[in-house]
């Protein structure tokens, strides 16, 4: 059973605007995040919410998901990780999904979801021409380390003390690389889903 986590806490200063409720594909951005990945065999879809928190609830009502506050949410975005797998049940492995990219599919996590098991390793990380990007996939046996470590270097920490147990997951989709900080990137994403519109 794997449980997700999603970021949605942060300032979104560098977008001039709450990014997550920004309009995109006939929903919010983090409204798309959450349909997308409640359409998928996740078992639980749990967002940290922080600034501006009530809005961006309001934004997901009606959906299925437990809506979590994260009082520190200035601390950074391991504070929001910690804060989401606090509530998250019992579980084999946690999806930690970033609430600013849209343009992640239900295809790509359930491919990581179906690769996990087989994959040997606590940690699988999607990979697009050579780089790592999101979502991942952690063992809930890292949760204690998560929560306690890596203060200063989030979760790319908890990879450096682990490398033998990261497993790397090739995709096509490139959209594993592409979140949202500035406005140039919320066009680039708009673009995308009206390119893929278009070939459907």
């Amino acid at each position: 059973m794997i449980r997700a986590v999603v970021l949605a806490a942060g300032l979104s200063t560098r977008m001039g605007t709450q990014k997550m409720l920004l309009p995109f594909g006939g929903a919010t951005v983090i409204g798309r995040v959450a349909d997308q990945l409640l359409a998928s065999a996740l078992a639980e879809v749990v967002v940290v919410v922080g600034h501006e928190g009530g809005r961006v609830a309001a934004a997901l009502a009606g959906r299925p998901v437990s809506v979590v506050a994260n009082e520190r949410y200035a601390d950074g975005m391991l504070s929001s990780v910690r804060c989401g797998m606090r509530a998250l049940g019992p579980c084999e492995a946690v999806l930690v999904a970033l609430g600013d990219q849209p343009s992640i599919t239900t295809a790509l996590v359930d491919e990581l979801i179906a690769a996990y098991p087989g994959c040997g390793r606590g940690v699988l990380v999607p990979l697009h021409a050579g780089r790592r990007g999101h979502p991942i996939l952690l063992a809930d046996r890292y949760r204690d380390e998560v929560l306690t470590r890596f203060d200063d270097v989030g979760l790319r920490g908890l990879m450096l003390a682990h490398p033998d147990d990261v497993a790397e997951l090739p995709v096509a989709d490139d959209a594993v690389l592409s979140d949202m900080d500035y406005p140039e990137d919320y066009r680039r994403e708009l673009a995308r889903l009206a390119g893929r519109s278009s070939e459907m």
